[in-house]
């Protein structure tokens, strides 16, 4: 039954993988001509340099779920990184479903879903931060020139509030609970009458659960903060990478003006994070070509400049997310296993529970109940 499922699962990426190719494969097609025409070595370079911002988002993974006091390893990180941005594409919901396939793999592997939820909420949280340091350093240089458009401004704004709404969850969690729980509890609620009716067991409760989990991992960031800065660091440095990317890309078609590149970059990465088609597919390109064209570039360079960056961040993730997402524990279908958050704690617990039960098994052996008095016999003598 478990290799029929997962039969099933890869079916289904493969059917999902051929539906996009037919949805977007021109784009493929436009990019074969394009890239004929441009400098190789800094196309190269541009691989490269995205191919280290999911390392570092790998690492920063590591770091998040270190931040809570649970343990996973940035290798078994990477797959994750791939395999949610595969999910968030074929099911755009704000980086919902990449976050439940990143939560359900860490439960899988025994951590508690709340520590995983946190762990996944602070990775969500310093991927838009560090974007957001990149974003500000941009928006200085559109405003220095007069070119930051209203638009812009607006969904910047929106990516400022996102960060907040996530924040403030974590810090509402930690300082009110109970007003939390009171949020959640509809919620789980509502999502037990849906399984209901389609003929689902309903879940156990969870919304205090979670909030308890949020509240352990607020403590155990404020004790030991460096975690999760580290995680920030790692996630800064994945932006940077990408941002390196892109530049390379303009290069490799003519476009060398630094302040003209980073303003495209933050433009195209706001445009694909607010706007509802997955990836922002279409509305980028329209948007990034706009810039250029404000700033003088040639239709034909920015064209082909943004085409070649978009098979980076969105095409390359795409085809490598559907195949590693078959390395996750969700995909294989391997059995839970019991949280083991603790390790120190529960081995301290087994030392005690044998002491305790040594002089009961001492006794039983020797014919008394547990508390008795005995008198010690040799042995090899019965008791009289």
């Amino acid at each position: 039954m478990k290799h029929s499922l997962r039969y099933i699962l890869l079916g289904i990426v493969i059917i999902v993988v051929l539906c996009v190719l037919l949805a977007r494969g021109d784009q493929l097609a436009d990019l074969r001509l394009v890239a004929a025409g441009a400098l190789t070595a800094p196309l190269l370079a541009a691989v490269v340099s995205q191919l280290g911002k999911y390392l570092a988002q790998s690492w920063a993974y590591h770091f998040c779920f270190k931040a809570v006091g649970e343990r996973m390893r940035a290798r078994n990180a990477l797959p994750l990184v791939f395999g949610s941005f595969f999910m968030n594409t074929v099911a755009p919901s704000l980086n919902i479903a990449g976050a439940t396939l990143v939560v359900d793999d860490a439960r899988r592997r025994g951590i508690p879903v709340g520590k995983a939820t946190s762990a996944s909420l602070l990775m969500q949280i310093t991927v838009d931060t560090g974007f957001l340091v990149i974003m500000l350093l941009g928006f200085a240089n559109l405003q220095f020139t007069g070119r930051l458009s209203p638009q812009w401004a607006l969904m910047g704004a929106v990516v400022a509030c996102i960060i907040l709404v996530m924040v403030m969850i974590l810090y509402l969690a930690c300082k009110k609970p109970e007003a939390v729980v009171r949020l959640l509890t509809p919620v789980e609620r509502a999502v037990n009458r849906l399984l209901v009716a389609i003929r689902r067991n309903p879940l156990q409760p969870w919304a205090r659960g979670v909030v308890e989990s949020f509240v352990d991992a607020g403590r155990i960031v404020r004790h030991n903060p460096w975690p999760a800065i580290a995680a920030f660091a790692c996630s800064v440095v994945a932006s940077a990478f990408e941002l390196t990317a892109f530049v390379l890309c303009g290069v490799a078609f003519g476009i060398e003006d630094p302040l003209v590149l980073v303003c495209g970059y933050v433009v195209a990465t706001l445009v694909a994070m607010v706007t509802p088609v997955p990836q922002g597919v279409g509305f980028v390109e329209a948007a990034v070509v706009a810039l250029f064209g404000a700033y003088g570039v040639l239709m034909g360079r920015g064209m082909a400049a943004v085409l070649c960056y978009r098979a980076l961040v969105f095409w390359m993730p795409f085809f490598v997310g559907a195949v590693l997402i078959n390395m996750t524990r969700t995909f294989r279908g391997e059995a839970l296993r019991e949280p083991v958050s603790d390790p120190d704690a529960n081995l301290k617990e087994r030392i005690v529970a044998v002491r305790c039960a040594i002089p009961a098994g001492n006794e039983f052996i020797k014919g008394t109940a547990p508390g008795e008095s005995a008198a010690v016999t040799p042995v090899g003598r019965t008791r009289e």
